[in-house]
C-alpha cells in the first residue's frame, strides 16, 4: 500500500466518522433514558412527535453500523486490501447523516442541521480522497 496524501486523507475521514458515530451510538445505549427524554422534547413540535421510540433504535443502529464499517474500512486500507469497504462505509455514513439532517430540519433545529452539513463536507472530502487512493 502506498501512503499517499489521498490514502491518509481517506483514513483520517474514516477515523473521524468512526469516532463521531461510535461515540454517538454508544451514548444512545449507555444513556438511553437521557437521550430518549431529550429527543422527545426536541421533536415535540415536529412531524416525528410520538415516533422517537421507533426512530431512536434505528438511528442508533445506523450510527453504530457506520462506525464499525469505518473501522473495517481503515483496517482494509492500511493492510492494502482495497478501497471498496471504505467506499461503502462512507456511503453508509452519508445515509446516516442524511437521516440526522432530516430530523434536525424537521425539528427546526437549524443550527444543529448546519453542524451536520459540515460533516457532509467532510464526507465529500473522504469520497474524493478515496477516488485518488
Amino acid at each position: 500500500m502506498a501512503w499517499t496524501p489521498a490514502m491518509l486523507g481517506a483514513i483520517f475521514v474514516l477515523g473521524m466518522f468512526l469516532v463521531a458515530f461510535g461515540q454517538s451510538g454508544m451514548d444512545k445505549i449507555t444513556d438511553a433514558k437521557g437521550n430518549r427524554e431529550w429527543l422527545d422534547g426536541h421533536f415535540a413540535n415536529s412531524p416525528f412527535k410520538g415516533m422517537v421510540g421507533v426512530l431512536l433504535p434505528a438511528i442508533t443502529l445506523l450510527e453504530l453500523a457506520s462506525a464499525v464499517l469505518c473501522g473495517v474500512g481503515i483496517v482494509l486500507l492500511v493492510t492494502g486490501n482495497g478501497t471498496e469497504c471504505a467506499k461503502w462505509a462512507l456511503a453508509l455514513c452519508g445515509l446516516t447523516l442524511l437521516c440526522l439532517f432530516a430530523g434536525q430540519r424537521l425539528a427546526k433545529d437549524y443550527a444543529g442541521a448546519m453542524t451536520l452539513a459540515v460533516y457532509g463536507g467532510v464526507l465529500a472530502v473522504g469520497f474524493v480522497a478515496l477516488h485518488g487512493a
